[in-house]
């Protein structure tokens, strides 16, 4: 038998996972990541991992104690509140271990723990890749260094280098955007906020904008503000002057909750815009030898609750096909690819609703009924 060597691109939760499962099976595996470090910058914020997906991967890489360890307990409590701030339905967290909350930096942590020291090449953004044939590949990287690769994953997210040689797909401004802020030392500097958030997650959300806003571990709430503008719109704003970013975002909110609006305007933190960019919900590539993509780099969509999740288990899923099929790596990679496009496009649909119900033109009562048990009347 031999044992192929697989070369990822991005050290992202779904890349991470690949690379453990291969590890646990003695695959050599090699992750380049164009972050300076672990630490270089932040990972977001809070994640929830089902049952179906995220914490079947981790289970599947062995972590699932691991993972136990770093769960937020309380974090899944939810509440929705209108623009006045008054609760229209809640959510206890129940304890139970269904969809646990957890810090997608911690979950990394504990992925890039479990693998050798050796495994993650820091500082390594990738610049071209160019097919050689027979199913390899050679990156070259911004310091000038190149590589060859066997077999070649694309872990590296919505604008992948990596996608070009399978698809002609280009990720489309989907007109959601993010902005995210972060309030520290809460329940002495910010106690109104606090009280309001609870101690899970709140959303305070109309058609197109609003607040979703998640306590976290270390006395701190991070708000993700959505606010659905064009492009134009963000591009004249200076997200380096925190004062002058929060008065426009706050006069978006005119009318609104004063304690909704501190969390724009108390923000101890720069502003950090994520425009939510999205590849067709049936996107898919004729298999080509030596290569394929994972996570958003293949199957990028709107904020759904799944994304990290599906990312984790298409490492899982491609890790453990070619385990299943060393000496026919390209069978291992049509198997992964054939299962990962049907998940993808029911999960990429399944997005779509969350995110019409979360918010589309009903919220925030489309929510609050639906932790309210309230059946909605046919359309």
């Amino acid at each position: 038998m031999n044992s192929p060597i697989v070369t990822i691109v991005g050290a992202g939760l779904g890349g991470l996972t690949l690379a453990r499962v291969l590890h646990l099976h003695g695959i050599q595996a090699t992750v380049y990541e164009a972050d300076a470090s672990d630490h270089a910058r932040p990972q977001g914020g809070q994640i929830d991992l089902h049952e179906h997906n995220g914490q079947l991967a981790l289970k599947i890489a062995g972590l699932s104690e691991e993972f136990r360890s770093i769960v937020h307990l309380g974090g899944a409590a939810a509440r929705v509140v209108d623009r006045h701030g008054v609760v229209l339905a809640e959510l206890p967290d129940d304890g139970s271990m269904e969809n646990p909350e957890a810090l997608r930096g911690d979950i990394r942590r504990i992925l890039l723990e479990s693998l050798p020291a050796a495994t993650v090449h820091w500082g390594k953004k990738l610049k071209t890749v160019t097919p050689l044939g027979d199913g390899q590949h050679e990156l070259t990287f911004a310091d000038g260094s190149t590589v060859t690769a066997q077999i070649l994953v694309g872990a590296d997210g919505v604008w992948s280098k990596v996608r070009p040689l399978l698809s002609a797909a280009t990720p489309a401004y989907s007109g959601m955007s993010y902005i995210d802020t972060y309030l520290h030392d809460v329940d002495v500097r910010h106690p109104a906020v606090a009280r309001l958030v609870g101690d899970g997650a709140m959303y305070a959300l109309e058609s197109g904008k609003g607040f979703l806003a998640h306590r976290e571990p270390g006395d701190r709430i991070h708000n993700y503000l959505v606010v659905n503008r064009q492009p134009a719109w963000f591009e004249s704003l200076d997200f380096t002057d925190r004062t002058a970013t929060a008065v426009r975002l706050a006069a978006e909110f005119e009318g609104w909750d004063d304690t909704l609006r501190a969390l724009i305007a108390d923000s101890d933190s720069d502003p950090i815009l994520r425009m939510i960019h999205e590849l067709p919900d049936n996107h898919r590539w004729h298999r080509s030898p030596g290569l394929t993509l994972l996570g958003d780099a293949a199957h990028a969509t709107v904020p759904g609750g799944d994304g990290a999740n599906n990312a984790m288990l298409d490492g899982a899923r491609l890790a453990q096909a070619i385990v299943a099929q060393p000496d026919d790596v390209e069978a291992a990679l049509e198997e992964y690819e054939q299962e990962m496009f049907e998940r993808s496009a029911a999960e990429a649909e399944a997005a779509h609703e969350s995110a019409e119900l979360i918010f589309g033109a009903h919220a925030p009562h489309a929510l609050a009924n639906l932790f309210n048990g309230v059946t909605p009347e046919p359309a």
